[in-house]
């Protein structure tokens, strides 16, 4: 498939992808996905974690990462300038909150460290490890720059209603270790 068919391709499964996550989110099920993500991230205590502040209908991993933080750094995701690496401020649960990028909240005051466990918002995803995110490779560009300089865990955390056959994927996309939803864990 060319890259415009690629981009169409995309774009089709974006617009299924929200319809499908929004038919499926609530209070209930983003509560019961919290103890499964939690039994992943505990393996990982003390290694700087990034959570982020769900938007939309995404599933929320603020408890979790609430509770991480009694053992180790956590931080969110700030999104910069199209093109560039996401980058990450420490979080608290106390911290003050301001609204970034695209609705989603970061630290009002920043202090910028490097994940080594990343929990990662999506629209879709597949067994395999593919992700569908919203378009602007920030993920991606993201995983590739930290995973070039030590292993890099990327959890995807969503619900089980999220999951399609295969996730269209261009040679740049970057692939998940697990996916968490309120169902269970599934390592790739």
């Amino acid at each position: 498939m060319d890259q415009d068919g690629l981009k169409e391709t995309k774009a089709r499964a974006r617009k299924a992808a929200f319809a499908r996550r929004q038919a499926v989110h609530s209070e209930a099920r983003s509560a019961a996905g919290v103890a499964h993500l939690l039994s992943v991230v505990m393996d990982h205590k003390g290694k700087v974690l990034s959570g982020y502040m769900p938007i939309r209908t995404e599933i929320t991993p603020v408890p979790v990462m609430a509770a991480m933080s009694a053992h180790g750094p956590v931080c969110v995701p700030v999104i910069g300038k199209p093109g560039e690496p996401l980058r990450f401020a420490l979080w608290t649960p106390e911290c003050e909150m301001v609204e970034g990028a695209f609705g989603a909240f970061i630290p009002a005051t920043r202090q910028f460290v490097e994940p080594e466990v990343l929990i990662v918002p999506l629209l879709a995803f597949d067994r395999k490890g593919g992700r569908l995110g919203y378009g602007g490779g920030f993920y991606d560009r993201t995983l590739e720059g930290l995973r070039d300089k030590r292993p890099t865990l990327a959890i995807g955390y969503a619900y089980s209603g999220q999951e399609v056959d295969a996730v269209p994927l261009e040679p740049t996309d970057q692939l998940l270790d697990a996916i968490v939803t309120e169902d269970g864990v599934h390592w790739v």
